[in-house]
């Protein structure tokens, strides 16, 4: 048995009987990224002097913390004081906060061990992670693959058995799209469950933390330590944060589950189709029952979500402007010229598009036919699953229209880029929990299932995505990397 290949739980429980040490974990796990991360290359950052540190420290303590030496990685998006937090842009690719995020507050808390920080599309704008400034991170299941984005690095890391677990951002699929694509469980809570304080913006009424996990009790044990309200973040929701793994040993019996025929028409895989109705069929042999609804608004997700993403992103973009912090272009006649060269170094292809669209969006006598639109559509889209939850308790989709896809096939046609989210955008946009778990797998690359529930109902999400994982053997499966 392997260290590396164990999950949260799995290590706890050889921490608790003494079978391991913090320092022997933290040490398999950075020999595991030394030995592989040459061909996943899902890492910008790797601590190891400071894990093995906080580990060492560790060692003969009292291991009172709920994820006491449990390695972990984050997306290279949360602010980590005195560690380099690039959102894998050149912009802030010198930046060291002064401090930390809420969530990694809350885990440093509970005694765990940053291992180091992950691969993400340039300020999280992406489905592939190819749009990082620095490297492409590739799929561990082939190599000649996307992880997905704009949280691949974290998908990636985690598949490849680098970490137990990681943090990432959910603006309109970057946890679950990636999850699906590289076979891991990909959870993203309801907005406001989560604390956003500290982790650089993208859309802020659209961005969320979420898990990268090997099982679904992983990912119901890091949300028992990250979600609640905090003081610092105004999106914050103070509502009582249950015990998630209390859902997980619960069956499924008379569970209504909810399949909307509109997403059969957005241009689905037969395979990836014909999967998620085999799942559908094992969820009637645990006791649920499944029917076939409507959501009529979905076919205007994306083009919804475009312009409101777009539109956040121009204002939080903004301040990256060379001044306060970030890069500076020091060859300019005027302030204004320093402003304009900063940013057209600093930010990449995809970030400069969607700033333009979105300030064209915002823009005076085009404001009301674009981006209030949009605010109008967004509302349709979440009454439609208002009206599904009233009585349903799930609803089920594939997570994405296709398997991974290959390196480069796509990064120069942005609008098929675009539509790998078709399936996971309307979820941000009504604000609600969803969760992608592995159910099938074709030619060598997994498939992924997006269970969807009402707003705070996570444990809902927990207590189908474990049943399911428990009938079924596809979580057991891990891709085949060669350790040099």
């Amino acid at each position: 048995m392997e260290l590396h290949t164990l999950t949260v739980h799995e290590l706890q429980d050889l921490l608790a009987s003494k079978q391991t040490s913090p320092q022997e974990i933290t040490k398999a796990v950075l020999a595991r990224i030394k030995a592989v991360d040459n061909q996943v290359q899902a890492f910008v950052t790797v601590t190891e002097e400071e894990a093995l540190q906080l580990s060492a420290e560790l060692d003969g303590k009292d291991l009172s913390g709920k994820l006491a030496g449990i390695p972990y990685a984050l997306k290279d998006i949360f602010c980590t004081r005195g560690i380099r937090t690039t959102c894998s842009s050149r912009m802030l690719e010198n930046f060291v906060p002064a401090y930390d995020c809420t969530v990694v507050r809350k885990l440093s808390a509970e005694q765990a061990v940053l291992v180091g920080k992950l691969n993400m599309d340039e300020f999280a704008m992406g489905s592939s992670t190819e749009q990082s400034a620095f490297f492409a991170t590739r799929n561990p299941w082939n190599r000649e693959c996307v992880p997905g984005g704009s949280s691949g690095g974290s998908a990636a890391a985690v598949a490849a058995d680098e970490v137990p677990f990681a943090l990432g951002t959910d603006t309109g699929g970057s946890i679950r799209q990636p999850a699906a694509y590289c076979g891991v469980v990909g959870f993203k809570p309801t907005y406001g469950r989560v604390s956003r304080w500290g982790v650089i913006s993208y859309a802020s009424s659209l961005d969320q933390v979420g898990t990268l996990t090997k099982d679904v009790r992983d990912g119901a044990l890091i949300m028992n330590i990250i979600a609640g309200r905090d003081s610092l973040d105004s999106t914050s929701v103070d509502l009582p944060v249950p015990d998630y793994t209390e859902f997980l040993d619960k069956d499924i019996q008379g569970m209504r589950i909810a399949y909307p025929r509109e997403l059969l028409q957005s241009g689905i895989d037969e395979n990836i189709e014909r999967a998620v109705k085999n799942a559908l069929l094992k969820f009637e042999e645990m006791g649920a029952s499944v029917e076939e609804v409507s959501l009529p608004h979905c076919e205007y997700a994306l083009p919804t979500y475009y312009l409101v993403a777009t539109a956040e992103a121009s204002a939080n973009l903004a301040r990256f402007d060379g001044v306060r912090y970030g890069l500076r272009q020091a060859e300019a006649e005027n302030v204004i010229d320093m402003f304009s060269k900063s940013r057209a170094i600093g930010f990449g292809a995809e970030v400069k598009r969607r700033i333009m669209l979105g300030t064209y969006a915002l823009s005076s006598g085009y404001y009301d036919a674009y981006y209030l639109k949009a605010l109008k559509a967004r509302r349709l889209i979440a009454d439609d699953f208002a009206r599904v939850f009233a009585d349903y308790d799930l609803i089920v989709t594939p997570t994405t229209p296709t398997t991974a896809f290959k390196l480069g096939e796509q990064v120069d046609d942005p609008l098929t880029l675009l539509m790998n989210d078709v399936l996971t955008v309307p979820v941000n946009m009504a604000g609600l929990p969803a969760i992608s778990i592995p159910c099938g797998h074709h030619e060598g690359l997994p498939i992924g299932m997006q269970l969807i529930a009402k707003a705070f109902s996570e444990g809902t999400l927990f207590r189908a995505a474990h049943a399911f994982e428990q009938n079924t053997d596809f979580n057991s499966l891990r891709p085949v990397l060669e350790v040099k």
